[in-house]
């Protein structure tokens, strides 16, 4: 921003200066407005011009250039105005020293205050233009939208408990097997079972109903 404020004052004190400079004399003491524009391309002449007709236009189309690229912010454009004006001052003064055979400065003649502050406009503006910043776009970046979080309706409970699904059921018990056997003795051997059942197997031990030990690991029914 200050940069593009600087440059800018630099650029409109230079386009000043090169539309002033024609209203001062340009060699000897003929004032610059004083010289026409087909005389900058055929050759210098002692005719006169208007002032609208002289090398005050080109001037003057600098400084709008000049204009427009400062509210722009345009360098390229206050760049171009700077060399429009220096363009036409080097081209009159090729022109001038073609006519006189010689270009000197200083004293009574010769080069006088109007081409010096011509040459300050045109370089005024191109420094002008190198001061400013330009116009630079913005890029504003959209900050990313944060990822949609379903609302959660359970209480925020530590340690988090399971929730019951298939994993968290529990397997009914196995049922018994069932006996393959399916022969007359399967009653038998049941009732046998349960005897068994009831009354344990001991080694050196009498069952109720018994009358002394009997021998180990094998089952001995008790007497009516």
């Amino acid at each position: 921003m200050i940069r593009n404020v600087l440059g800018s004052v630099v650029a409109l004190v230079g386009a000043a200066a090169a539309v002033q400079s024609p209203f001062h004399s340009w060699y000897d003491a003929r004032l610059g407005r004083d010289y026409r524009i087909q005389d900058l391309f055929g050759g210098i002449t002692g005719v006169a011009s208007s002032v609208m007709g002289s090398i005050l236009l080109p001037f003057l189309f600098a400084a709008v250039v000049t204009i427009v690229g400062v509210v722009l912010r345009a360098r390229w454009v206050v760049a171009l105005a700077g060399l429009v004006v220096l363009g036409f001052t080097v081209l009159w003064m090729v022109r001038q020293g073609q006519a006189a055979g010689s270009l000197t400065a200083g004293g009574g003649s010769g080069l006088r205050w109007g081409v010096a502050q011509a040459l300050a406009g045109g370089v005024l503006l191109l420094l002008g233009a190198l001061v400013m910043s330009g116009r630079r776009g913005v890029r504003r970046s959209r900050a990313p939208e944060p990822y949609p979080v379903p609302p959660d309706d359970r209480p925020d409970t530590w340690p988090p408990t399971q929730e019951p699904g298939p994993s968290a059921q529990t397997s009914p018990a196995p049922e018994p097997e069932a006996d393959p056997y399916t022969g007359p003795g399967r009653h038998r051997a049941s009732a046998a079972d349960e005897d068994t059942a009831e009354y344990p197997v001991q080694d050196g031990n009498t069952y109720p109903g018994q009358d002394g030990p009997q021998e180990p690991g094998r089952y001995h029914p008790p007497h009516p």
